[in-house]
């Protein structure tokens, strides 16, 4: 069979690898290199600061575009547009590309149903009830077909999204591979909630918490554009139309003490594993239904216990009361906190190890690859079902 080439979208957001905060580069970072040891060839459509080895790029601007994510509709727009454009002008220039593996929000599934003359694979990385009028008459013309991230995302999918449906595979982190072989520090006394400093996130509800339960935590990531105080502290005052950053000043800062409870921006690389892999507990006080969880399996993979919210993916991704505890409510929540200890640090990296690695979420991306090409794969057997009917390899669970 002839080498396969697919156009991998990243979209013009954040480098791949970011610096820091970013979900679906992360993803994209994890994925390429084990593709590419399996033979495929990559085209990266992304921005012009990416590092990732690939075998070449699409290129549209010059450096990330993430700080105008949140601009009044009419000044963002244009750039996914712009984007979206020039990997289309790209697709009809370039023969050989096999198959298009589309993570961009919204404009790169309606641009590729209507451009695209390959299979369009669009890895569905966000909550699914955010463009009811696009994914409720989705039309992908049978070019465009999508995967989730979790099978409660798909569950959550409108019909007409659905029916373009694959199945989903599960997030990846790099941090996964030999997981359970690798040394583990010391914990600390600290307990850590990852991520962009967001309402959907909850850090209001940790930070509370953990005043009520004399518990020490960190909050590391972004407010908005803002990457640590010193940024943030340095904004101007138009700073508070970015929802984030209200969202920060008005419920989590209150609770910011500095002693107990301390925000330190983006962390990133060996200060973000070190702070992760050395907390008691990895907290989701989550205030949506979370479609993917990069941030669980990232725990998981260094060793420390998940303790959440029972909302979107989470009830799939850890397994009750060996790798993370859940709860329904902010009083359960706390309990759960509190019962953190109990859980086994080497039953966390083992799960990673064995469900999260990026080389067994490039072997079911193959798959998918080979199915929307209409070359299935050699029979295999397919694990137990999920929920929703969904085998946890990311393909529909048959018999």
């Amino acid at each position: 069979m002839s080498t396969l080439t697919v156009l991998m979208n990243a979209g013009p957001w954040l480098p791949v690898p970011p610096n820091g905060y970013g979900g679906i580069e992360n993803v994209v970072a994890a994925l390429v290199p084990e593709l590419r040891r399996r033979g495929v060839r990559v085209v990266l459509a992304t921005v012009g600061t990416s590092t990732l080895d690939v075998e070449d790029r699409i290129v549209t601007f010059d450096d990330g575009q993430f700080a105008h994510l949140q601009q009044p509709y009419n000044r963002a727009a244009g750039i996914a547009a712009a984007h979206m454009h020039q990997v289309v002008v790209e697709l009809r220039r370039r023969p050989e590309i096999d198959v298009v593996h589309d993570n961009v929000e919204a404009w790169g599934p309606v641009v590729l149903a209507a451009g695209s003359h390959v299979p369009v694979l669009h890895t569905l990385h966000w909550d699914l009830a955010k463009h009811p009028a696009l994914y409720g008459r989705f039309d992908g013309g049978g070019r465009v077909f999508v995967n989730g991230v979790s099978a409660s995302q798909m569950d959550r999918a409108p019909a007409a999204l659905r029916a373009h449906s694959v199945g989903h595979v599960y997030l990846a982190t790099p941090l996964a591979t030999d997981a359970d072989r690798r040394p583990r520090p010391l914990k600390g006394d600290h307990s850590v909630v990852l991520g962009r400093i967001s309402a959907l996130k909850g850090q209001h509800l940790a930070a509370r918490v953990a005043h009520r339960l004399g518990k020490k935590l960190v909050l590391a990531g972004p407010i908005g554009a803002y990457r640590n105080p010193a940024e943030l502290a340095a904004a101007s005052d138009d700073a508070l139309s970015n929802p984030d950053v209200r969202y920060w000043v008005e419920e989590v800062a209150p609770h910011v003490d500095g002693e107990l409870v301390r925000w330190v921006g983006t962390v990133a690389g060996a200060e973000r594993d070190e702070l992760v892999a050395t907390a008691c507990a990895m907290l989701f006080p989550l205030q949506w239904e979370e479609p993917g969880g990069t941030a669980v399996v990232e725990s998981l993979a260094l060793g420390t216990p998940v303790i959440g919210l029972r909302r979107g993916c989470l009830p799939e991704l850890i397994e009750l009361g060996v790798t993370g505890l859940l709860a329904d409510d902010e009083d359960g929540f706390a309990e759960a906190w509190r019962r953190a200890d109990t859980l086994s640090p080497e039953a966390c990296a083992a799960s990673a190890a064995r469900r999260f690695t990026p080389a067994r979420a490039a072997d079911e991306y193959l798959a998918l690859y080979q199915r929307i090409r209409g070359q299935e794969p050699e029979s295999r057997p397919l694990e137990a079902a999920g929920p929703g009917g969904v085998s946890s390899r990311g393909v529909p669970a048959t018999g």
